[in-house]
């Protein structure tokens, strides 16, 4: 006789949380071969603090077992569990896992292929021990003694959008935490651009820590509007933000582990000693202004584009814009709506994706109101978004921009026609990419590129294209044209961010930190060794006690929360022991292979 016998249904979620729960088990018994067999011989493991106290992405087994046995006695991982449902796509199946060390409670994403892991995201959350909650008392008290009888523990420099998050982060842990800007109000960064200058990401992908924008914004949000947010934002997360407020230099005291830098406050000379310093003046450095034979000569106006105050003035006017990025498009635009005569000069390629390609194709999934509507939350699509390790992001964004080029082609047609250089970068990977290898060498078009292609916006383009010399009322080009003149605005890019800490402390720190932002991917301005991770952003540096925070508003926010969890946890006193600290410029050894 035949006896049935129930057997459990095997679902994708009871797959991979039995996967998630052997991890678990062989790590807490130290079974480091065991743990290896869960993987896949490609895999790629990114953690954020939660197992190092820092921003790396572990290639492959033996990177993996490296950092397990560094790093396994000083976490002591527990209660791996697998969160809510799994889901089993093209076979790949994916979920969401939560996980404790003995320092803080972990989230986390994790991909599997024929069973075994392809790609695990493992992040530090909260710190154990403490009320993320606490705000600091007698708000009045404070702002009156921050600075002067009471030092700040984080100064922050640079009171956009970035510094504001990280405030707003560290001020819910309860750290000290004052921010310095030259501006007169915060958001005045935004309000002092060019009239028609509006975020080009949309606002599904811009929300700021703890305080979204309202559901009746526009989906590309003005300057202006940007600008009024970020004022109430500093108001009503009761930041302590000194506006009119320049830094004059910075010296880090080795011996006891401080800060001094000098500050002018309302033209009141201050000295301040904070512990740690975050540099906070967005992704990009000192404006790159090129020293032109001749410049000094011409009878116009010159400037570069992060002075362009608006085209009003140049009605009527000739106007050279040296680029062809995001800046040069808007800028073009901008003095064309204003009645303008526009030449553009591009002297490279440039990479250019339509905004509504750009939302249907790439953000739709994460950041769209579809997105919102089922569900996914600002902070998950955020995790989502970092789960890809940067080495596999290309395979994902290629396939997506072959899309593009299909359903845009009579667009990129007509800007081909025009003489305009197009790229989809070195490896045909698209925006994103081009980025963050990079930080430049793209536009997000919201109109100028149909203005270049019907002749309006005039273009000067070929490779190797550049300025031989200005004259008093002309621009004259290396293949021997001649643009007459009135306006010339230099769209010429922004150095890298270290750049900020040569003026403030010294050019011997700028070059030991090395340079901020980029993969070292080998790609086009983007020069090996590679890093995996973005290069001394918001994770420590070879300065002591010297951070760098920036990127848009999506970075901002998201990683604002990883930067504010090292400071807090130095704050407490907490063992801080960094895995793969940053290699010295020129370092050639692995970054895995050093504690």
């Amino acid at each position: 006789m035949n006896i049935a016998v129930d057997t459990p249904l095997q679902t994708p979620t009871t797959e991979l949380a039995a996967w998630v729960d052997n991890l678990g088990q062989r790590l807490a018994q130290r079974d480091l071969d065991g743990a290896l067999e869960l993987f896949a011989d490609e895999c790629y493991w990114r953690d954020l603090l939660l197992f190092s106290w820092n921003l790396v992405t572990l290639e492959g087994q033996p990177a993996i077992r490296d950092m397990l046995e560094a790093r396994l006695d000083l976490t002591r991982p527990e209660q791996w569990q697998l969160d809510g449902e799994a889901t089993l796509n093209d076979g790949v199946l994916e979920g969401w896992i939560s996980l404790e060390t003995d320092a803080g409670r972990g989230k986390g994403y994790v991909r599997l292929k024929d069973g075994l892991c392809w790609t695990l995201l493992t992040t530090l959350r909260e710190l154990k021990g403490f009320d993320g909650r606490n705000w600091l008392e007698r708000r009045r008290d404070e702002e009156a003694s921050l600075g002067r009888t009471v030092q700040p523990y984080c100064l922050i420099v640079g009171g956009g959008q970035g510094g504001l998050g990280l405030a707003a982060r560290l001020k819910r842990m309860g750290v000290p935490t004052l921010i310095v800007d030259k501006a007169e109000r915060p958001g005045d960064q935004w309000r002092g651009r060019y009239k028609s200058l509006c975020l080009h990401d949309p606002v599904w992908y811009d929300h700021m820590p703890y305080l979204p924008f309202p559901d009746h914004w526009p989906v590309f949000t003005p300057k202006d509007q940007i600008g009024e947010w970020l004022e109430m934002y500093a108001k009503v997360m009761e930041l302590n933000y000194w506006p009119r407020t320049e830094c004059v230099n910075a010296r880090f005291d080795e011996q006891a582990g401080t800060w001094t830098v000098q500050v002018q406050r309302d033209g009141e000379p201050l000295t301040l000693t904070p512990t740690q310093l975050i540099l906070a003046t967005g992704m990009s450095g000192v404006p790159n202004v090129p020293a032109y034979p001749g410049a000094e000569h011409f009878q116009g106006q010159q400037h570069h584009s992060s002075r362009h105050p608006g085209g009003d003035a140049w009605r009527g006017k000739r106007a050279v814009v040296i680029g062809a990025n995001n800046s040069a498009h808007d800028i073009c635009a901008d003095l064309v709506e204003n009645g303008a005569d526009v030449t553009m000069v591009q002297r490279s390629s440039t990479h250019i994706v339509r905004s509504d390609s750009l939302m249907d194709l790439v953000f739709g999934d994460l950041y769209s109101e579809d997105a919102v509507e089922s569900g996914l939350t600002t902070d998950k699509a955020d995790m989502l978004f970092a789960s890809i390790p940067y080495k596999v992001m290309p395979a994902f964004h290629r396939p997506v921009f072959d899309v593009i080029k299909a359903r845009d082609r009579d667009f990129y047609e007509g800007l081909s026609q025009a003489g305009f250089m197009l790229d989809f970068g070195d490896d045909e990977s698209g925006l994103f990419m081009k980025y963050v290898r990079r930080g430049s060498g793209y536009y997000i078009d919201v109109g100028a590129s149909a203005l270049i292609a019907d002749g309006t916006i005039k273009l000067k383009s070929a490779p190797g294209l550049g300025v031989e010399r200005i004259e008093a009322d002309t621009v004259v080009l290396n293949d021997g044209s001649r643009l007459p003149a009135d306006l010339i605005v230099y769209a010429t890019g922004y150095g890298s961010m270290n750049g900020w800490a040569a003026k403030l402390i010294s050019q011997e720190v700028a070059d030991n930190v090395g340079p901020c932002w980029g993969l070292g991917s080998g790609t086009t301005k983007d020069p090996g060794p590679y890093e995996g991770e973005l290069r001394n952003m918001w994770k420590p540096t070879r300065q002591p006690n010297l951070w760098f925070h920036g990127g848009n508003l999506h970075q901002s926010r998201h990683y604002s929360l990883y930067l504010a969890l090292q400071l807090k946890a130095r704050f407490e006193g907490l063992a801080t022991p960094v895995y793969a600290p940053p290699r010295a410029p020129g370092d050639e050894v692995g970054a895995t292979a050093r504690r």
